[in-house]
Protein backbone atom coordinates (compact mmCIF):
# COMPACT_ATOMS: atom_id res chain seq x y z
CA UNK A 1 0.00 0.00 0.00
CA UNK A 2 2.84 2.10 0.29
CA UNK A 3 2.70 5.97 0.75
CA UNK A 4 -0.73 6.44 -0.74
CA UNK A 5 -3.61 4.92 -3.19
CA UNK A 6 -1.90 5.01 -6.72
CA UNK A 7 -5.45 4.20 -8.71
CA UNK A 8 -3.11 3.20 -12.19
CA UNK A 9 -1.18 0.76 -10.32
CA UNK A 10 -2.33 -2.84 -12.16
CA UNK A 11 -2.37 -4.46 -9.02
CA UNK A 12 -6.01 -5.50 -8.21
CA UNK A 13 -7.78 -8.19 -10.36
CA UNK A 14 -9.29 -7.20 -13.71
CA UNK A 15 -12.91 -5.83 -13.30
CA UNK A 16 -12.63 -4.42 -9.41
CA UNK A 17 -12.21 -1.24 -10.56
CA UNK A 18 -15.89 0.19 -12.50
CA UNK A 19 -16.08 4.30 -13.89
CA UNK A 20 -19.12 5.45 -12.56
CA UNK A 21 -21.49 7.01 -15.16
CA UNK A 22 -21.97 10.68 -15.66
CA UNK A 23 -24.70 11.11 -13.82
CA UNK A 24 -23.69 9.25 -10.18
CA UNK A 25 -22.51 12.24 -8.67
CA UNK A 26 -23.95 12.53 -4.99
CA UNK A 27 -25.82 16.24 -3.99
CA UNK A 28 -23.34 19.05 -3.31
CA UNK A 29 -25.11 20.54 -1.29
CA UNK A 30 -24.24 19.29 2.42
CA UNK A 31 -20.35 19.84 1.49
CA UNK A 32 -21.14 23.45 0.48
CA UNK A 33 -23.19 24.31 4.26
CA UNK A 34 -20.02 22.80 5.49
CA UNK A 35 -17.74 24.93 3.46
CA UNK A 36 -19.69 28.06 4.36
CA UNK A 37 -19.76 26.59 8.44
CA UNK A 38 -15.74 26.72 8.29
CA UNK A 39 -16.00 30.22 6.88
CA UNK A 40 -18.08 31.61 9.20
CA UNK A 41 -15.75 29.79 11.76
CA UNK A 42 -12.65 31.21 10.73
CA UNK A 43 -14.09 34.64 10.82
CA UNK A 44 -14.87 34.59 14.41
CA UNK A 45 -11.67 37.07 16.48
CA UNK A 46 -11.17 33.91 18.61
CA UNK A 47 -10.36 31.35 15.53
CA UNK A 48 -6.51 31.38 16.01
CA UNK A 49 -6.62 30.93 19.93
CA UNK A 50 -6.20 27.48 19.66
CA UNK A 51 -3.53 27.16 16.62
CA UNK A 52 -3.77 23.14 16.53
CA UNK A 53 -7.41 23.44 15.88
CA UNK A 54 -7.08 26.25 13.33
CA UNK A 55 -4.57 24.65 11.15
CA UNK A 56 -7.10 21.40 11.33
CA UNK A 57 -10.00 23.75 9.87
CA UNK A 58 -7.95 25.64 7.53
CA UNK A 59 -7.37 22.48 5.50
CA UNK A 60 -10.63 21.23 5.99
CA UNK A 61 -11.86 24.55 4.49
CA UNK A 62 -9.23 24.46 2.01
CA UNK A 63 -10.22 20.53 0.79
CA UNK A 64 -13.66 21.36 0.87
CA UNK A 65 -13.44 24.45 -1.87
CA UNK A 66 -11.21 22.50 -3.74
CA UNK A 67 -14.08 19.84 -3.67
CA UNK A 68 -16.66 22.43 -4.50
CA UNK A 69 -14.83 24.12 -7.47
CA UNK A 70 -14.16 20.38 -9.34
CA UNK A 71 -17.90 20.22 -8.46
CA UNK A 72 -18.65 22.73 -10.46
CA UNK A 73 -15.84 21.98 -13.11
CA UNK A 74 -16.99 18.91 -14.17
CA UNK A 75 -20.61 20.36 -14.53
CA UNK A 76 -19.57 22.94 -17.14
CA UNK A 77 -17.74 20.03 -18.80
CA UNK A 78 -20.47 17.83 -18.92
CA UNK A 79 -22.67 20.57 -20.78
CA UNK A 80 -19.62 21.03 -23.07
CA UNK A 81 -19.51 17.75 -23.89
CA UNK A 82 -23.31 17.18 -24.46
CA UNK A 83 -23.79 20.21 -26.49
CA UNK A 84 -20.18 18.90 -28.61
CA UNK A 85 -22.23 15.77 -29.08
CA UNK A 86 -25.37 16.98 -30.24
CA UNK A 87 -23.23 19.19 -32.61
CA UNK A 88 -21.44 16.29 -33.97
CA UNK A 89 -24.86 14.16 -35.04
CA UNK A 90 -26.97 17.20 -35.85
CA UNK A 91 -27.31 17.21 -39.84
CA UNK A 92 -28.59 20.73 -40.39
CA UNK A 93 -25.06 22.21 -38.33
CA UNK A 94 -22.03 22.70 -40.90
CA UNK A 95 -20.06 20.00 -41.67
CA UNK A 96 -16.82 21.61 -40.49
CA UNK A 97 -18.47 22.51 -37.15
CA UNK A 98 -19.39 18.71 -37.00
CA UNK A 99 -16.09 17.43 -37.22
CA UNK A 100 -14.66 19.84 -35.48
CA UNK A 101 -16.77 18.36 -32.42
CA UNK A 102 -16.83 15.61 -33.13
CA UNK A 103 -12.88 15.46 -32.87
CA UNK A 104 -13.48 17.76 -29.65
CA UNK A 105 -15.66 14.70 -27.76
CA UNK A 106 -13.16 12.28 -26.63
CA UNK A 107 -11.27 15.08 -24.96
CA UNK A 108 -13.66 16.56 -22.82
CA UNK A 109 -15.06 13.00 -21.93
CA UNK A 110 -11.79 12.13 -20.93
CA UNK A 111 -11.28 15.46 -18.68
CA UNK A 112 -14.48 14.79 -17.09
CA UNK A 113 -14.07 11.39 -16.44
CA UNK A 114 -10.75 11.91 -14.57
CA UNK A 115 -12.71 15.33 -13.20
CA UNK A 116 -15.55 12.94 -11.65
CA UNK A 117 -12.86 10.14 -10.16
CA UNK A 118 -11.69 13.02 -8.10
CA UNK A 119 -14.95 14.78 -7.14
CA UNK A 120 -15.74 11.28 -6.35
CA UNK A 121 -12.66 10.37 -3.84
CA UNK A 122 -12.96 14.21 -2.82
CA UNK A 123 -16.25 13.03 -0.87
CA UNK A 124 -15.50 10.06 0.76
CA UNK A 125 -15.26 10.80 4.38
CA UNK A 126 -11.90 10.53 5.98
CA UNK A 127 -11.20 7.63 9.24
CA UNK A 128 -10.44 10.02 11.40
CA UNK A 129 -8.24 7.44 13.17
CA UNK A 130 -6.08 7.35 9.84
CA UNK A 131 -3.30 9.66 10.80
CA UNK A 132 -3.14 7.92 14.00
CA UNK A 133 -0.08 6.32 15.31
CA UNK A 134 -0.42 2.68 15.98
CA UNK A 135 -0.22 -0.51 18.54
CA UNK A 136 0.44 -3.52 16.57
CA UNK A 137 -0.44 -6.96 18.45
CA UNK A 138 1.33 -10.45 17.02
CA UNK A 139 0.08 -13.68 18.61
CA UNK A 140 0.68 -16.69 18.16
CA UNK A 141 -2.39 -19.08 16.84
CA UNK A 142 -2.54 -22.86 15.91
CA UNK A 143 0.95 -24.56 15.07
CA UNK A 144 2.50 -24.67 18.00
CA UNK A 145 6.70 -23.67 18.45
CA UNK A 146 6.73 -22.70 14.63
CA UNK A 147 3.56 -20.74 14.88
CA UNK A 148 5.53 -18.27 17.59
CA UNK A 149 8.67 -18.92 15.04
CA UNK A 150 5.95 -17.21 12.29
CA UNK A 151 5.16 -14.63 14.78
CA UNK A 152 8.86 -13.53 15.35
CA UNK A 153 9.08 -13.43 11.30
CA UNK A 154 6.05 -11.01 10.81
CA UNK A 155 7.12 -8.89 13.51
CA UNK A 156 10.79 -8.73 11.44
CA UNK A 157 8.99 -7.69 8.24
CA UNK A 158 6.92 -4.95 9.46
CA UNK A 159 9.97 -3.83 11.57
CA UNK A 160 11.61 -3.43 8.78
CA UNK A 161 8.35 -1.80 6.52
CA UNK A 162 8.35 0.73 9.42
CA UNK A 163 12.24 1.51 8.81
CA UNK A 164 11.54 1.91 5.00
CA UNK A 165 8.95 4.50 5.56
CA UNK A 166 10.72 6.60 8.74
CA UNK A 167 8.13 4.93 11.33
CA UNK A 168 9.47 4.58 14.57
CA UNK A 169 8.69 1.26 16.37
CA UNK A 170 8.81 0.49 20.01
CA UNK A 171 8.50 -2.86 21.65
CA UNK A 172 5.96 -2.42 24.47
CA UNK A 173 5.79 -6.46 25.55
CA UNK A 174 7.03 -9.53 24.03
CA UNK A 175 6.74 -13.46 25.13
CA UNK A 176 9.17 -15.72 23.72
CA UNK A 177 9.15 -18.81 22.83
CA UNK A 178 12.28 -21.56 23.42
CA UNK A 179 13.32 -21.30 19.97
CA UNK A 180 13.59 -17.44 19.55
CA UNK A 181 10.31 -17.19 18.41
CA UNK A 182 7.29 -14.91 20.02
CA UNK A 183 3.83 -16.42 21.76
CA UNK A 184 3.14 -12.54 21.94
CA UNK A 185 4.30 -9.50 20.74
CA UNK A 186 3.04 -5.78 21.10
CA UNK A 187 4.87 -2.98 19.63
CA UNK A 188 3.82 0.65 19.44
CA UNK A 189 4.77 2.32 15.80
CA UNK A 190 4.84 5.92 15.44
CA UNK A 191 5.20 8.66 12.38
CA UNK A 192 2.58 9.42 9.34
CA UNK A 193 -0.41 7.81 8.36
CA UNK A 194 0.83 4.65 10.30
CA UNK A 195 -2.97 3.43 11.29
CA UNK A 196 -3.95 4.19 7.63
CA UNK A 197 -1.33 1.89 5.97
CA UNK A 198 -1.60 -0.88 8.45
CA UNK A 199 -5.16 -1.05 9.39
CA UNK A 200 -5.47 -3.75 6.49
CA UNK A 201 -3.11 -5.93 8.00
CA UNK A 202 -5.68 -7.06 10.73
CA UNK A 203 -6.54 -10.71 10.56
CA UNK A 204 -5.00 -14.23 10.40
CA UNK A 205 -1.71 -14.79 8.63
CA UNK A 206 -1.28 -18.21 7.50
CA UNK A 207 2.22 -20.04 7.02
CA UNK A 208 2.63 -22.87 4.92
CA UNK A 209 6.41 -23.98 5.26
CA UNK A 210 8.27 -26.98 6.50
CA UNK A 211 9.54 -26.13 10.10
CA UNK A 212 13.03 -26.10 11.76
CA UNK A 213 11.05 -28.23 14.15
CA UNK A 214 10.28 -30.85 11.31
CA UNK A 215 12.45 -33.86 10.94
CA UNK A 216 10.87 -35.54 8.04
CA UNK A 217 10.29 -32.33 5.71
CA UNK A 218 6.88 -32.38 5.58
CA UNK A 219 5.16 -29.22 5.17
CA UNK A 220 3.21 -27.75 8.00
CA UNK A 221 0.17 -24.89 8.38
CA UNK A 222 0.26 -22.57 11.81
CA UNK A 223 -1.17 -19.52 12.25
CA UNK A 224 -0.15 -15.89 13.58
CA UNK A 225 -3.24 -13.45 14.91
CA UNK A 226 -2.25 -9.93 14.13
CA UNK A 227 -4.14 -7.14 15.58
CA UNK A 228 -3.65 -3.13 14.43
CA UNK A 229 -5.32 -0.46 16.89
CA UNK A 230 -5.02 3.10 16.43
CA UNK A 231 -3.47 4.61 19.91
CA UNK A 232 -6.06 6.12 21.91
CA UNK A 233 -5.49 9.64 23.20
CA UNK A 234 -6.97 10.17 26.72
CA UNK A 235 -9.49 12.69 25.24
CA UNK A 236 -11.01 9.68 23.68
CA UNK A 237 -11.18 7.12 25.95
CA UNK A 238 -11.94 8.43 29.79
CA UNK A 239 -10.55 5.55 32.00
CA UNK A 240 -11.58 5.67 35.95
CA UNK A 241 -8.97 5.11 38.19
CA UNK A 242 -11.49 2.75 40.03
CA UNK A 243 -12.10 0.37 37.52
CA UNK A 244 -8.44 -0.61 37.50
CA UNK A 245 -7.04 -3.19 39.45
CA UNK A 246 -3.05 -2.99 38.85
CA UNK A 247 -0.32 -5.56 39.99
CA UNK A 248 3.18 -5.74 40.14
CA UNK A 249 5.59 -8.45 40.28
CA UNK A 250 8.56 -9.65 39.73
CA UNK A 251 9.45 -9.64 35.95
CA UNK A 252 10.30 -12.90 34.82
CA UNK A 253 12.56 -14.53 31.96
CA UNK A 254 15.63 -12.89 29.80
CA UNK A 255 16.50 -9.32 30.52
CA UNK A 256 18.77 -8.86 32.55
CA UNK A 257 19.90 -8.84 36.55
CA UNK A 258 18.13 -5.83 37.04
CA UNK A 259 14.78 -6.35 35.31
CA UNK A 260 14.92 -10.00 37.56
CA UNK A 261 15.50 -8.30 40.73
CA UNK A 262 12.91 -5.84 41.13
CA UNK A 263 9.03 -5.36 41.33
CA UNK A 264 8.95 -3.94 37.43
CA UNK A 265 6.50 -6.22 35.46
CA UNK A 266 2.67 -4.35 35.77
CA UNK A 267 -0.49 -5.73 34.93
CA UNK A 268 -3.73 -3.72 34.45
CA UNK A 269 -7.22 -5.22 34.97
CA UNK A 270 -10.31 -3.33 33.16
CA UNK A 271 -12.92 -4.16 35.10
CA UNK A 272 -15.64 -3.38 33.12
CA UNK A 273 -14.81 -4.80 29.89
CA UNK A 274 -12.11 -7.93 31.74
CA UNK A 275 -9.31 -6.31 29.10
CA UNK A 276 -5.85 -7.14 30.90
CA UNK A 277 -2.54 -6.06 29.85
CA UNK A 278 0.82 -6.84 31.03
CA UNK A 279 4.09 -4.95 29.84
CA UNK A 280 7.68 -5.92 31.61
CA UNK A 281 9.43 -5.06 28.74
CA UNK A 282 11.01 -2.28 31.06
CA UNK A 283 13.45 -1.99 34.24
CA UNK A 284 11.04 1.04 35.48
CA UNK A 285 7.32 0.00 37.07
CA UNK A 286 6.30 3.23 35.90
CA UNK A 287 7.59 3.19 32.42
CA UNK A 288 5.84 -0.26 32.21
CA UNK A 289 2.53 0.88 33.69
CA UNK A 290 2.71 3.57 31.38
CA UNK A 291 2.93 1.26 28.25
CA UNK A 292 0.31 -0.84 29.34
CA UNK A 293 -2.20 1.77 30.05
CA UNK A 294 -1.25 3.05 26.11
CA UNK A 295 -2.08 -0.76 25.14
CA UNK A 296 -5.51 -0.63 27.40
CA UNK A 297 -6.48 2.66 26.01
CA UNK A 298 -6.09 1.65 22.16
CA UNK A 299 -7.65 -1.77 22.84
CA UNK A 300 -10.99 0.33 24.56
CA UNK A 301 -10.77 3.19 21.88
CA UNK A 302 -10.71 -0.10 19.20
CA UNK A 303 -13.49 -1.70 21.45
CA UNK A 304 -15.75 1.63 21.70
CA UNK A 305 -15.91 1.79 17.72
CA UNK A 306 -16.91 -1.49 16.92
CA UNK A 307 -19.89 -1.10 19.06
CA UNK A 308 -20.63 2.04 17.43
CA UNK A 309 -20.69 0.13 14.08
CA UNK A 310 -22.90 -2.27 15.78
CA UNK A 311 -20.76 -5.41 13.90
CA UNK A 312 -18.22 -7.16 16.71
CA UNK A 313 -18.34 -7.30 20.54
CA UNK A 314 -14.99 -7.01 21.34
CA UNK A 315 -11.82 -5.10 19.69
CA UNK A 316 -9.44 -8.09 19.18
CA UNK A 317 -11.93 -10.39 18.19
CA UNK A 318 -13.48 -8.18 15.71
CA UNK A 319 -9.97 -8.07 14.01
CA UNK A 320 -8.87 -12.41 13.94
CA UNK A 321 -11.31 -14.75 14.91
CA UNK A 322 -10.41 -17.30 16.53
CA UNK A 323 -6.73 -17.95 15.35
CA UNK A 324 -7.71 -21.38 13.30
CA UNK A 325 -6.02 -22.67 9.90
CA UNK A 326 -9.48 -22.50 8.37
CA UNK A 327 -9.52 -18.58 9.16
CA UNK A 328 -6.87 -16.39 7.10
CA UNK A 329 -6.59 -13.46 5.55
CA UNK A 330 -3.29 -14.24 3.86
CA UNK A 331 -1.10 -17.30 3.26
CA UNK A 332 2.63 -17.56 3.12
CA UNK A 333 3.62 -20.50 0.96
CA UNK A 334 7.44 -21.34 1.27
CA UNK A 335 7.36 -23.65 -0.96
CA UNK A 336 5.98 -22.16 -3.65
CA UNK A 337 7.53 -18.76 -3.21
CA UNK A 338 3.55 -17.35 -3.07
CA UNK A 339 1.74 -14.57 -1.18
CA UNK A 340 -1.63 -14.62 -1.34
CA UNK A 341 -4.02 -12.30 0.11
CA UNK A 342 -8.04 -14.07 0.21
CA UNK A 343 -9.69 -10.93 0.44
CA UNK A 344 -8.99 -9.35 -2.80
CA UNK A 345 -8.19 -12.51 -4.70
CA UNK A 346 -4.07 -11.31 -5.17
CA UNK A 347 -1.48 -13.73 -5.48
CA UNK A 348 2.21 -12.59 -5.99
CA UNK A 349 5.61 -15.23 -5.98
CA UNK A 350 7.53 -12.67 -4.57
CA UNK A 351 7.67 -14.47 -0.91
CA UNK A 352 11.37 -13.67 -0.03
CA UNK A 353 11.07 -9.72 -0.88
CA UNK A 354 7.61 -9.75 1.45
CA UNK A 355 8.98 -10.84 4.59
CA UNK A 356 11.95 -8.23 4.16
CA UNK A 357 8.59 -5.67 4.30
CA UNK A 358 8.33 -5.22 0.50
CA UNK A 359 4.32 -5.42 1.55
CA UNK A 360 3.95 -2.29 -0.81
CA UNK A 361 1.34 -4.23 -3.18
CA UNK A 362 -0.95 -5.73 -0.93
CA UNK A 363 -1.09 -2.36 1.03
CA UNK A 364 -1.97 -0.35 -2.30
CA UNK A 365 -4.50 -3.47 -3.76
CA UNK A 366 -6.20 -3.18 -0.42
CA UNK A 367 -6.32 0.45 0.01
CA UNK A 368 -8.12 0.48 -3.25
CA UNK A 369 -10.29 -1.56 -3.05
CA UNK A 370 -11.85 -0.14 -0.04
CA UNK A 371 -12.06 3.24 -2.00
CA UNK A 372 -13.89 1.25 -4.80
CA UNK A 373 -16.10 -0.21 -2.20
CA UNK A 374 -16.60 3.28 -0.74
CA UNK A 375 -17.08 4.88 -4.16
CA UNK A 376 -19.91 2.08 -4.43
CA UNK A 377 -21.72 3.28 -1.64
CA UNK A 378 -21.28 7.28 -2.64
CA UNK A 379 -22.76 6.31 -6.10
CA UNK A 380 -25.35 3.63 -5.29
CA UNK A 381 -23.36 0.98 -7.21
CA UNK A 382 -23.20 -2.56 -6.18
CA UNK A 383 -19.73 -3.25 -4.73
CA UNK A 384 -19.01 -6.70 -5.89
CA UNK A 385 -15.85 -7.93 -4.70
CA UNK A 386 -13.14 -10.17 -6.36
CA UNK A 387 -13.64 -13.89 -5.79
CA UNK A 388 -11.34 -15.43 -3.15
CA UNK A 389 -7.99 -16.93 -3.86
CA UNK A 390 -9.37 -19.81 -2.11
CA UNK A 391 -8.45 -23.36 -4.51
CA UNK A 392 -4.83 -22.90 -5.68
CA UNK A 393 -3.55 -21.91 -2.23
CA UNK A 394 -4.85 -25.05 -0.88
CA UNK A 395 -3.03 -27.02 -3.19
CA UNK A 396 0.10 -26.12 -1.11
Amino acid sequence: MGRGVELGLPLVPRGLITRPSMDQLPEIAPFRMRLEELAAHMAEPSFYGNPRRAAEVTREHQKLNRLVEDYEAHGRLAREEAEAAALAKDPAADAELRELAGGELPLLVKRREALQQSVLLAMIPPEATDSRNTVMELRAGTGGEEAALFAADLARMYQKYADAQGWKVVPMSSSPSERGGFKEAIMLITGTDVYKQLKFESGVHRVKRVPVTEANGRIHTSTVTVAVLPEAEEVDVAIDPSDLEITVSRASGPGGQGVNTTDSAVQILHKPTGLIVSCADERSQLKNKGRALTVLRSRLLKLKEDEEHARYAAARQSQIGTGGRSERIRTYSFQKNRVTDHRIGLTLYILPQVMEGQIDPFITALQRADYEEKLAALTGRVYAPPAPADSADDEG
